[in-house]
């Protein structure tokens, strides 16, 4: 009702409404002359010679760009359809300043249409998009400067190119050359996206070059671009390969043309994991040959790559990844766990190499010949291009030599500067537990170390004798050192602080126990005999000083119920050699005992045990004087020790280790 009454009053009321219904002489002129005004604009845009705009187009873009634009072909437009179109060919798009040697892009035919009724309404969609033998040459210098960024002064926020919404996409004898100069990467490649139901068609895009010196190969697949819809995902197929490494991801664009949102199952293997960095910019530590899979994911400047699994060496790896851009710095954050850890594969990561011999085994050694510690350099330049957390857990360890069972290992890098906390094995019995901290912001990075050792059996290190343990008891230690160095091994050379471990008590076999004095009646009497009676170890206390990679025994004793050992010497971390002495008091009389210091020196991978043959033969020089000057008997007087050795102040001796 009270729209027929506002109709009603328009009709009666409204100058403008009568006057289009009763038009009077004003009325009529001013329709007229709007009549002729919009039919001179079509026929002026009908008419209108398009090309005359190539020019002042090309000045404008020129300047707005800071590079040579060129619109050098024939520009049709037709703007009188629901479809609007334009074609224009040879294009050229020159390099910036400091690469204008190559163009950035030059294309013989451009053929586009947009979809009026979307560009109303504030979107842009293509219905057809044909480009003809576009060569596009992307550069990337050293200091990351790139030639196809159009506005320098704005950051890459990471999310991905984000194109319009393209119905029909044909690409014609299409070739790209990429050159990224900071990780010596050079491809070149045919790009095609053709109609049609045979083996061509689709998305092709073909590329080979190098990576670093060596082989790099690309390959990507999809289907024809025909109907394509924003809620229609498009699928894909990519592999590359290179330094040794092969990413095959199998997925689809969630939304096509939006290239910052996909999902794709990916599958990683390679010799290395720290390959990868040249791939993918990602810094990822030294491993044994890998092989992984699992769901990526990226929504924009997130990369997630979640629940994947695989092997790395012989220790199964699984976890969650994530990849950000917070700011102008990549971030990483990885949660990782291993059901069974090989733990060589795990010095892999502290710097050893790992090895594949004839039978396919991986086997990790030093590197250098007869060395312990791994000489691998760190790479300071990748910790100081991206910042992150790490979280590892191994449930079981491999059978091994030490007996570890657990390892947990936490890592958090800032700016150049990691924190490794905590670095933590579960022995057996005991535990070793520490932290790192490596500040990789200079040329050689400065480390330092505090390490704990608690509860660890001595029968671990030393091996059984005839089926019985030669020594038993718990070890206590810690090794606090702090240096410049690209490596572990370059690090304890150039190292400086304490090293202590402690014994507070335990048992010893007593025929050891009595060879600690050079005993010979009791202690080869023992061995020879199969006696596997033990003796106490009151405590054993070796606490070291650094300095300049040396460690130099401050306090060595070893007090056993039968014999008090206290030791000297030095150990060359530098080196990896030992020059250790220990002399060897009993504590009861003893018929034949040579005065003569146990001394162990060579390699710390084959350490030589033996005994001071000068002090031997000193101790027997002056018997024979003895036996010539009075008689036979006087002549055992060197070798005869009356005891009197007393026990060691053990709880000031631990109380003093650092």
């Amino acid at each position: 009702m009270k729209a027929r009454e506002w109709r009603d009053w328009v009709r009666e009321n409204d100058p403008v409404y009568n006057g289009f219904r009763r038009p009077g002489g004003p009325e009529k002129w001013a329709g007229g002359v709007a009549l002729i005004i919009v039919a001179a604009v079509v026929i002026f845009l009908i008419l209108f010679d398009w090309n005359w705009l190539r020019g002042p187009i090309g000045r404008w873009a020129s300047a707005e760009y800071d590079r040579e634009i060129q619109l050098n072909g024939d520009l049709d437009v037709n703007i009188f359809s629901w479809t609007p179109s334009a074609r224009i060919r040879d294009v050229r798009i020159g390099g910036p300043d400091w690469a204008r040697e190559r163009d950035t892009l030059k294309v013989a035919d451009i053929d586009a249409a947009v979809r009026l009724r979307k560009l109303f309404a504030g979107q842009l969609e293509m219905p057809r998009l044909i480009i003809t033998r576009p060569e596009a040459v992307l550069i990337a210098d050293e200091s990351g400067r790139q030639s196809w960024q159009l506005n320098p002064d704005k950051p890459d926020d990471g999310q991905g190119i984000k194109l319009p919404l393209i119905n029909r996409l044909v690409i014609n004898d299409g070739k790209l050359v990429f050159d990224e100069q900071r990780r010596d990467m050079k491809l070149e490649a045919t790009i095609t996206a053709r109609e049609g139901s045979d083996g061509q068609a689709g998305f092709h895009l073909d590329g080979t070059g190098s990576l670093n010196g060596t082989p790099l190969k690309l390959e990507v697949r999809g289907g024809p671009f025909i109907n394509i819809r924003r809620n229609r995902p498009y699928g894909f197929r990519a592999e590359l390969s290179g330094v040794g490494s092969t990413l095959t991801a199998v997925g689809s664009i969630t939304r096509p043309f939006d290239l910052g949102q996909f999902n794709a199952n990916l599958t990683l293997q390679g010799r290395d994991l720290a390959d990868l960095y040249l791939l993918t910019g990602i810094t990822t530590p030294n491993t044994p040959p890998y092989r992984l899979a699992g769901k990526l994911t990226r929504n924009d400047a997130l990369f997630t790559f979640n629940d994947f699994s695989g092997r790395v060496g012989s220790s199964d790896l699984s976890g969650d990844l994530k990849v950000d851009k917070v700011g102008d710095r990549r971030r990483v954050d990885a949660d990782l766990h291993s059901n069974l850890l090989d733990l060589d594969d795990l010095a892999s990561v502290l710097g050893a190499r790992p090895q594949v011999t004839e039978s396919g085994n991986t086997v990790v050694t030093s590197g250098a010949p007869g060395k312990l510690l791994p000489d691998a350099p760190l790479n300071v330049e990748r910790l100081r291009v991206m910042d992150g957390t790490l979280k590892y857990r191994a449930a079981r360890v491999k059978r091994n030599e030490l007996d570890v069972r657990q390892v947990a290992l936490g890592a958090d890098l800032d700016k150049g500067i990691l924190n490794l906390d905590p670095i933590a094995f579960a022995f057996n019995r005991g535990e070793l537990r520490g932290t790192a901290k490596i500040n990789a912001t200079r040329d050689t990075p400065y480390s330092a170390v505090d390490f704990r050792l608690r509860g660890y059996p001595l029968e671990s290190i030393i091996p059984a004798r005839n089926g019985a343990p030669t020594v038993t008891g718990s070890a206590l230690g810690r090794a606090k050192l702090e240096g410049p160095g690209a490596s572990v091994h370059d690090f304890a050379a150039n190292s400086k602080g304490t090293v202590s471990l402690v014994v507070p008590q335990g048992q010893i076999r007593s025929a050891f126990a009595e060879l600690l004095g050079i005993n010979v009646t009791a202690g080869l009497g023992k061995l020879l005999g199969g006696d596997t009676s033990s003796s106490e170890i009151r405590c054993a206390v070796a606490d070291f000083t650094v300095t300049s990679g040396t460690a130099t025994a401050r306090t060595f004793v070893i007090d056993t119920t039968p014999v008090l050992a206290r030791g000297a010497g030095t150990i060359d971390l530098g080196n990896e050699t030992l020059n250790l002495r220990i002399d060897g008091e009993t504590k009861e009389p003893r018929l034949i005992r040579l005065w003569s210091p146990i001394v162990v020196q060579g390699p710390m991978t084959a350490p030589a045990v033996g005994i001071d043959t000068g002090s031997a033969v000193a101790q027997g020089g002056f018997g024979l004087a003895l036996g010539a000057l009075l008689n036979p008997l006087a002549a055992l007087l060197p070798f005869v020790d009356p005891g009197l050795a007393e026990d060691a102040n053990c709880g000031a001796l631990i109380a003093s280790a650092r």
